[in-house]
């Protein structure tokens, strides 16, 4: 009789998982400390006076500037113009992108991704050049004809530069929310009477309404934040194109860091108040 070989049971015992998490803690909680340290020390920095420091605070000095009330009104009207013009562009384009199969489809999806990959000062460079010269000229001298203002250096400018980037992320996010919803229903609906515009109002459009709200967040936080594309298109011209992400640049360039800072916490406090909003009316509380 041959003897079997008998197995060490420790040889199948499952190894503990505490060091995979450890490392997932660890990799992942230092990034988070480091945005989490940020906001504190900008926070520390506007409530805890400097030695010897007297005067009003920081942060309600800054408000009390009217360069920098200027700039936080026109930073929400601009983005606010900017978000609502993203979406009546990148709906269609999402869903035509979505739905449809056309030749050249894939070079447009690259021409898409341009605005997202190039540097934001080489998009104010190349909106300034194509405005200065050609059909872009033409086009200024008609808008100033009728609006009476102009568009490089100007508050048209401002929000067109937010326009180019902004509009980028909304497209890429609508079309994204459209590939998730199956078009099947719109054929349904079709079958029933209905035309493809009237099923893409009535079912597409409804179902997408989750992303409608992700691509309006996108949309007005990076214009919120953009700066590289309104400095070398609209300038930073004070009481006239200076929005919140231009004032940081015209206050550090004077050496005023404590009002930079406090209008850097005006900012951080209007994107985590929209994404609170937006926390509040993404849930299936409020879309239903």
């Amino acid at each position: 009789m041959i003897a079997r070989k008998t197995e060490n049971p420790r040889s199948h015992r499952v190894r503990s998982d505490g060091p995979f998490y450890l490392g997932l803690g660890i990799l992942g909680g230092v990034y988070v400390f480091l945005i989490l340290a940020v906001l504190v020390a900008d926070m520390a920095f506007l409530v805890v006076p400097e030695k010897g420091a007297s005067g009003p605070n920081p942060f309600l000095k800054a408000l009390a500037s009217p360069e920098i009330r200027y700039s936080i009104k026109l930073s929400l009207i601009s983005c606010s113009i900017t978000t609502i013009l993203s979406l009546w562009v990148s709906v269609p384009i999402g869903y035509v992108m979505s739905r449809f199969r056309f030749i050249g489809k894939s070079f447009i999806d690259s021409v898409l991704d341009i605005p997202i990959v190039l540097p934001p000062l080489v998009i104010g460079l190349s909106l300034l050049i194509l405005f200065s010269s050609g059909p872009g000229m033409w086009f200024e001298g008609l808008f100033h004809g009728v609006t009476g203002t102009r568009i490089t250096y100007a508050i048209p400018g401002v929000i067109l530069a937010q326009f180019m980037v902004a509009c980028a992320f909304a497209v890429r996010t609508m079309r994204a929310t459209f590939d998730e919803i199956s078009p099947r229903r719109e054929q349904v609906a079709q079958t029933l009477g209905c035309s493809r515009g009237q099923a893409f109002w009535m079912v597409a459009l409804p179902e997408a309404r989750r992303g409608l709200v992700v691509a309006a967040t996108l949309a007005w936080a990076r214009s919120l934040g953009e700066f590289g594309p309104i400095l070398v298109f609209a300038g930073a011209t004070r009481l006239k194109t200076e929005v919140m992400s231009t004032s940081v640049f015209l206050l550090m360039s004077v050496g005023d860091v404590e009002a930079a800072v406090a209008v850097s916490m005006i900012m951080i406090v209007a994107a985590v108040g929209v994404l609170v909003l937006v926390r509040l009316m993404g849930s299936e509380r409020y879309v239903r």
